[in-house]
């Protein structure tokens, strides 16, 4: 079933002087329960394109679908409002709250919802425990390492169960070990939560845990790989077939 929807989308900036085109007729789905990676170099486009579907930025044309909401026509209270409620974003910079405890920062996503004190533990509990963060849950970020405050941060994404989980190069400040633990927790929380999660990253390795890798190149869309029933390392591979293809370098794999 059809989550989100991509059609024919189309980003500019600048003026007519100067115009950017930054996606140019971007147009693809996304299955609820998907694992969704999208790779390409800097400035392809990939980082852009996740700002229009998190709504932070608006698309110059085309159209956006949510589970049947239209985002490009939202404005204001609604816009906030539905991004509050239906999606969850995962920074390369963590974002956490310096004052606040683990708890307290995933607790803070259910409070601004307005859920109940006794039900805002529960689900904190749960999403602690699928995370592997409960021995935490009391410290501050400057007592965390990099790969527990990722957790934390993606801890606080999912709590809402939104219908859509964006990451935005997530493994891209932690170590390889903090990286795949990481990474198998994202594929725990799809598989066990059916939690729908696009990532961007650059890194080949990363894209190589999720079920489907979008290629975007100079903000078109190049290539299209599934997995199926690869193991982790044969996808990989592929990935890296499609990077050299791409004209990267597979030592920086993008």
């Amino acid at each position: 079933m059809s989550l989100l929807e991509i059609r024919n989308i189309e980003k500019y900036y600048g003026n007519k002087s100067s115009l950017t085109k930054a996606i140019d007729d971007i147009s693809f789905s996304v299955n609820k329960g998907e694992f969704l990676a999208i790779m390409g170099a800097s400035g392809s486009g990939k980082t852009t394109l996740l700002n229009c579907i998190s709504t932070i930025d608006r698309v110059t044309a085309g159209k956006i679908s949510l589970g049947g909401t239209d985002l490009t026509a939202l404005r204001g209270k609604q816009l906030s409002r539905f991004r509050r409620e239906n999606l969850g974003f995962i920074f390369q910079d963590f974002n956490l709250l310096d004052t606040m405890t683990a708890y307290e920062n995933i607790a803070l996503a259910l409070s601004i919802q307005k859920v109940k004190p006794s039900e805002i533990e529960k689900a904190v509990k749960l999403v602690a425990e699928q995370l592997d963060i409960t021995d935490i849950l009391k410290k501050y970020p400057y007592q965390m390492s990099g790969g527990q405050k990722q957790r934390v941060a993606s801890a606080r994404a999912i709590v809402t169960e939104p219908q859509l989980v964006l990451a935005d190069e997530p493994t891209g400040a932690l170590d390889s070990k903090a990286a795949k633990m990481l990474l198998e927790r994202f594929c725990y929380l799809n598989r066990e939560r059916q939690a729908t999660i696009m990532m961007v990253t650059h890194d080949s390795f990363t894209a190589s845990y999720a079920g489907r890798v979008l290629f975007i190149k100079d903000g078109k869309l190049f290539h299209e790989i599934c997995r199926g029933d690869d193991s982790r390392k044969q996808f990989f591979d592929k990935i890296i077939d499609v990077v050299t293809l791409l004209g990267g370098d597979v030592s920086d794999a993008l």
